[in-house]
This record gives C-alpha cells, structure tokens and sequence, in this order.
C-alpha cells in the first residue's frame, strides 16, 4: 500500500490518527479480535485498514484514502470510520478533492452492528463533502465490495478501475454461484456504474484532478465549425445537409474546441450509450464541461448520463456545452421500458435548474423533443448544417396523412432552417 501511496503521489503527510488498544476484543467482545488485529498490525505495518493523508497528485493537492486490505481484507470498522471521517473533515478544511484508493472485503464481522454503522457515518461525510463542492474521486483496486463499493467507491463523481479488480456488493463467499463475470470492473463499466478503466493511474488521476478543480468562468463560446458550409435554401435542403455522412459529428467539434479531454461513462442505473459523449475537457488551462449528442437515437441511459453530467458539473462550478444531434429519443419498446419520458425530464430538469452556465450548439439533426432536452434555452446556437424541428418531416408527414412525395415540401413548411430558427428568436445565431 505504501509503494501505491508513492507511485501517484508526492509529498504524503499522513494525519494523525488515535491507536487502537491491541488487546480489546472490540465492541462486541469477539474473541481473539485484539490479537487477530495484533498479527495485522504485524503484517502490515499499519494500525488499521485505512490510512488517510494529504499530498500532491500530478500538481493538485489532495486528500486520500487508502486501503491496506492486508488487514483483515481491507474491512471497515469502527476506526476505519474515525479515520474516515476525521479525513473527510480535514478535506473540507483544507478545500482539497478527496480521492479514494479501496481495496475492502466489506464491514468488520468482529465488530457486528457497530463495524456496519460506519457506512452511514461514511455516507454523511460524503455528501456534506458533495455539498462544499469538493470532487471525489474513487479507484476501484482488488478487491472493492461490500459498503466500502456501496459509498466510497459508486458514491464518487468519478469512479476509476483497475483492470481485473474483482466489483460487487455481494463479496465471493456470499453470492450465488455461476455469474463471476458481473462482479468483475469490466462488467461495471459496460452496465453504467464505472467511468473509465485505468492502465496508467498515477497519470489519470493527475489529469482527472487538474479537470475537476480549475472551472471556466463564464459561459462557453460555442465552438466553429470545422470545415464551414453555405446555408441551405429549402427546409429539405437543410435536412439533407445535417443527414450528410461527410459533416462533421460530435468527436471533430469536440477534438477542435477542447486541448484534451475525458469522458465520463454510463448512467449509475445500468445503462451506457455510445451515442452521447459526457465529460470534462481541458481549454486554454480551464475546464469546461460537454454532453454531447453524437447523431444516433438517444436512449433513457443517454439522457441520465447527461443529466448526471450537468449536475456534477454545477456541484463543481464548471460550465457546460451541449452538443445536439439526434433525430429524435429512442422510441422502442426497450426504450420505453427503460423509462424515456422520465430520462427526458430528468435531462430538461438538470438544465433548467442548473447553477452554472450551459452553451449549446445544434451541430446535425435536432429531432424534437429529445434534442430539445440538451438545448439551453436563450443560449442555442446553431450550425449551417443543421435544423431543428418539432419533428422530422416523415414523421410530420405522416400525421398528417400526406404521401411521402410531400415530406420535402413539408420541411419547408416546418422552418427548420437554421436561419429560420434565428428568425424565429429560438437561436441566437449561426457559427
């Protein structure tokens, strides 16, 4: 543990920390606990299963907390808790991001109810954490179970893995047999529930920490276009220019506006869509971050990532740019049964409510409803290749009871040009 302490961080102080009596056998009277806890001590070289301390990662200043699962599996007692929550504090004093390194069987068997109770304790530390503004950061080592993954490690706003680390509430002497390859980090990233495994931790973490702690001020600039295109003449003029396979998409606007950038991933409630990229990006020394819409049908898990995006990005005070290019929600059964009218209101709400500045540009198709989620209102630009619509003009043909032959005149009825748009007042202008 201490060489992973050294490996990503320089300058450790670790805090000071009360000892524990070796020879109590705890709250519960378990026997042989204190001697058990003895040969740990012995083992290890620690006094307990988490040492917490402050030190630079990358060039960020931060608070740390580190598992030693050599003692005892890495459980948490009532003195990880003290420890725990003693950091936490000290975080929120020293204004630093809080980073969680764990490696956790779980709660303290030997302490009973009294171990189990430290993950309220934990909770509360966490969100009064949350609420100053601090950004925490969790890596998820080998193994991370149990309620040290139910609050430090998925309560964090990014949540890293290592490779092959086994991830799961249910440690493996507990669950049922025949399913190992859900408890694994891959299997948490391709279901919603980890943002990114890491191959080089001490460079990641430096990057993630530089992103989260220096905001933007002010609203973003919506970013050019890429190669530029003349305005179209006809509403189906514009639809055929924002469905053209050659206009740039989502990565090319994000790839020139941005020096460099991460993504987040997934939606925390088992869901992950390709087709929207969320994340945080370095400009010009300052952070801004980015949902972005990236041309596909955006599903319920699309929208929940976007709306979590939004509202981490307000806890942080970084300002956000939407990116709108969709036709339209997805609008399957699959999607219906994943809640989409209630991920779409998820998403309006983030942005309506949001503390911090939101900037969008409609870069390709805005497809009703579910591009609208992602637009800012008062603060909507638009592209020459694209348009916006209550919906597209096969669909609006289609209500109507018109023939195909007359969706093209229909787009023109709709005004969806991108000038008529400006016309109409709900852009502000065209890049």
């Amino acid at each position: 543990m201490r060489e992973l302490i050294e490996s990503i961080c320089t300058g450790f102080t670790e805090f000071d920390a009360a000892p524990w009596e070796s020879d109590v056998d705890g709250p519960i009277g378990w026997p042989g606990y204190g001697e058990a806890r003895r040969r740990a001590e012995e083992r290890t070289g620690e006094r307990e299963s988490v040492v917490c301390g402050s030190g630079k990662i990358g060039d960020v200043e931060a608070t740390l907390l580190v598992f030693e699962f050599g003692f005892l599996g890495g459980s948490v007692g009532r003195r990880t808790g003290d420890r725990i929550e003693a950091a936490f504090r000290r975080a929120r004093e020293l204004r630093t991001p809080v980073v969680s390194l764990i490696a956790t069987g779980g709660s303290r068997m030997q302490e009973g109810m009294a171990a189990l109770s430290q993950l309220q304790r934990i909770a509360r530390e966490a969100a009064l954490t949350r609420a100053a503004g601090l950004p925490q950061v969790s890596v998820l080592r080998d193994p991370t179970t149990g309620g040290g993954w139910a609050t430090l490690g998925a309560g964090a706003d990014v949540v890293l893995a290592l490779r092959g680390a086994q991830v799961g509430f249910a440690g493996s002497r507990v669950r049922p047999p025949g399913d190992d390859a859900a408890y694994t980090a891959e299997s948490q990233l391709a279901h919603g529930h980890v943002d990114r495994i890491v191959e080089d931790l001490p460079a990641e973490l430096g990057r993630w920490l530089s992103l989260l702690t220096r905001p933007a001020h002010g609203a973003p600039e919506p970013p050019r276009h890429p190669h530029g295109t003349p305005l179209p003449e006809t509403g189906w003029d514009a639809v055929r220019a924002a469905r053209a396979p050659g206009r740039p998409h989502a990565e090319a606007y994000l790839d020139e506006y941005f020096d460099w950038r991460e993504n987040i991933s997934g939606d925390r409630c088992g869901g992950v869509d390709p087709g929207v990229l969320c994340g945080f990006g370095s400009r010009g020394g300052r952070t801004i971050a980015y949902a972005a819409q990236c041309g596909t049908p955006t599903s319920p898990a699309g929208f929940r990532t976007a709306a979590r995006l939004i509202r981490l990005a307000g806890r942080l005070g970084i300002p956000v740019l939407t990116l709108v290019d969709t036709p339209g929600a997805a609008n399957d059964g699959a999607a219906e049964r994943a809640g989409a009218g209630p991920a779409i209101a998820e998403t309006f709400a983030a942005i309506a409510s949001a503390s911090i500045p939101v900037t969008t540009l409609v870069i390709g198709e805005g497809g009703s409803g579910g591009a609208l989620a992602f637009a800012a209102p008062g603060h909507t630009w638009v592209t020459a290749d694209s348009y916006f619509s209550v919906t597209s003009p096969e669909a609006a043909a289609a209500i109507l009871k018109r023939p195909p032959e007359e969706v093209p005149a229909t787009a023109d009825q709709l005004r969806l040009r991108p000038q008529d748009l400006v016309a109409l007042g709900l852009a502000q202008g065209i890049v």
